[in-house]
């Protein structure tokens, strides 16, 4: 990476701010980006499919309103983290909300007993065996990147005019390419099957240049794509 990454990375958020047109319309870009990961937090989180996506909504909403990403700051590195932090206290405010409006009156009321909660829902032991909201915050997290990621290398090969290429090489991206042999691609794209090896690397290669290019964006330096690839890595694997 040479020494602009700063200058020319970070480019939604830092796009974001303000009240002009491209400001909101990169505004709209990192709700677009993150709003599967918002809904996988809020659905692992006790939520309805319905609740979750009208707080998610709303959690966009006040996004989209301003303010509230003028707290990302380039310089402490990640943007996920910083909106997950954003949305857990969102999370929270509202479930506090919700409690308090339940109960009457604004006030709070906690069982701390377990032995005086008659309906057995005071002191409960978490499953272990499901997954946490950031565990699904980061996972949808990834699977989203993956796919803004291979439109992005569909759109550059559909312009470069090889869209049979990408077409039929896809299913090596995607792990699904034991379901045709290589043979069959290299007669139906004309060449031989090292060819086809060759450009199986090459679109790999592409691949990954595209999810870095998709991480960039919202990242401070080199050193944090690294980080985030790890992350990516690590979140899909579980």
């Amino acid at each position: 990476m040479t020494s602009s990454f700063h200058d020319t990375r970070w480019t939604l958020v830092s796009r974001s701010r303000g009240e002009d047109v491209q400001a909101k319309a990169a505004l709209s870009e990192l709700c677009e980006a993150y709003y599967a990961p918002v809904m996988a937090f809020l659905r692992r989180d006790g939520r309805a499919e319905d609740v979750a996506r009208d707080l998610a909504h709303d959690f966009f909403a006040k996004l989209l309103a301003g303010g509230t990403i003028d707290g990302a700051d380039p310089l402490r590195g990640k943007f996920r983290s910083y909106l997950l932090m954003v949305l857990k206290r969102f999370a929270a405010n509202q479930r506090i909300h919700d409690h308090a409006a339940k109960r009457g009156g604004g006030q709070i009321h906690a069982v701390i007993d377990g032995e005086s909660d008659t309906t057995g829902a005071g002191l409960q032991i978490a499953d272990t065996r499901i997954e946490a909201p950031d565990a699904a915050f980061d996972r949808q997290w990834a699977l989203t990147l993956l796919a803004r990621a291979l439109a992005r290398l569909e759109s550059e090969m559909r312009d470069e005019g090889k869209s049979e290429h990408f077409d039929v090489l896809k299913p090596w991206l995607t792990a699904e390419a034991d379901a045709t042999p290589q043979s069959e691609v290299a007669t139906k794209l004309g060449m031989s099957i090292e060819a086809i090896k060759v450009a199986v690397h090459r679109l790999r290669k592409r691949f990954r240049e595209a999810v870095r290019a998709e991480i960039a964006q919202t990242v401070s330096d080199a050193d944090t794509v690294r980080e985030e690839m790890d992350s990516l890595m690590a979140a899909l694997r579980k």
